[in-house]
């Protein structure tokens, strides 16, 4: 809403003569501020991204660690095994000496004691081994356990957004799962006249609609993202290219999803993409029209899971 704000008042001291030069001046550093915030929490969208594909490496390397601990049990086993049949020999070795020589027989008692040793801290490292492959095995479980539980959040989160949006489906506007979250995708055809970023009505209530699942789903991390085509912007005024204009109907998303006082705004985040995402071929109208777009996507705070893996290791 403050960017909003700081925009119109922009626009205004742009077109009226009788504007100082000072608050001219203060308009711009404003507007300056806000294209920065908009790059710093581009940056930490990028950034989540990065810490939700370590989280998967990071599971994949505790899978591998399982089953080398389980290789590793297994001969802790056979090595245990072995020592018990030594012993019995050693055993029987003894019980031969004991009848015929004093000497020997302390020397298989020596034998004896030191396999009883070897066998103690076998029987040690045994246990050891096996309480941490138990606890890993428990964390591993506990940790597939919450990210299948993330999975079915989204997928929950996503059939009821398109109940809620089921009006506006083919109107431009789709809703999608993959790779772990929900994407929302809004044609410009909804939203927006060609070259404004003001929301138009029937686009403002898609957004609404929107936005009261949003508010009963405090846990999730909202990315909106705007598109365009590759047309270079032209039309005179504030905008400056295709990134401004798209960064600036993100905003106008992220505006009217403040409007619901139950969205957590530290889970919005507005990002301007331009032309350099594209859904379709920018050398044909069909192409042109999918790519100009809102893109909100859907992510399951990863906290709980960043967390466990802390723990583990």
């Amino acid at each position: 809403m403050i960017k909003r704000v700081s925009i119109g008042l922009l626009v205004l001291a742009l077109s009226t003569s009788c504007v100082s030069k000072k608050i001219y001046n203060d308009l711009e550093s404003k507007y300056t501020d806000s294209k920065k915030e908009n790059r710093r929490l581009t940056d930490e969208n990028e950034d989540l991204l990065k810490t939700k594909n370590q989280l998967e490496l990071d599971r994949t390397g505790l899978t591998s660690d399982l089953s080398k601990s389980k290789s590793e049990l297994e001969k802790l086993k056979a090595d245990y095994a072995a020592a018990q049949n030594k012993f019995k020999v050693l055993q029987d070795s003894y019980a031969a000496l004991e009848k015929n020589s004093s000497d020997a027989l302390q020397n298989n008692m020596k034998k004896n004691r030191d396999l009883l040793d070897q066998l103690d801290e076998k029987g040690k490292a045994l246990a050891l081994e096996q309480d941490r492959l138990n606890k890993s095995a428990q964390r591993l479980d506990e940790l597939e356990s919450l990210i299948a539980a993330k999975e079915a959040s989204m997928k929950k989160l996503k059939e009821t957004l398109s109940k809620a949006l089921n009006s506006f489906e083919g109107k431009g506007l789709t809703v999608q799962q993959k790779n772990g979250k929900v994407y929302v995708s809004m044609e410009n055809k909804l939203l927006f006249n060609s070259g404004s970023w003001a929301v138009g009505s029937e686009g403002k209530k898609a957004v609404v609609e929107l936005g009261k699942v949003l508010g009963d789903n405090p846990e999730i991390s909202v990315l909106i993202e705007g598109h365009t085509d590759d047309d270079a912007f032209t039309a005179s005024g504030p905008i400056a290219d295709n990134w401004d204009l798209s960064t600036k109907r993100a905003t106008a998303i992220v505006a009217i999803l403040s409007e619901n006082k139950k969205i957590n705004k530290e889970n919005l985040t507005a990002a301007g993409r331009g032309e350099f995402s594209p859904l379709g071929s920018n050398s044909t109208a069909e192409g042109k029209a999918k790519n100009r777009r809102i893109e909100i996507i859907l992510t399951p705070r990863l906290d709980e899971i960043s967390k466990m893996l802390n723990d583990i290791n």
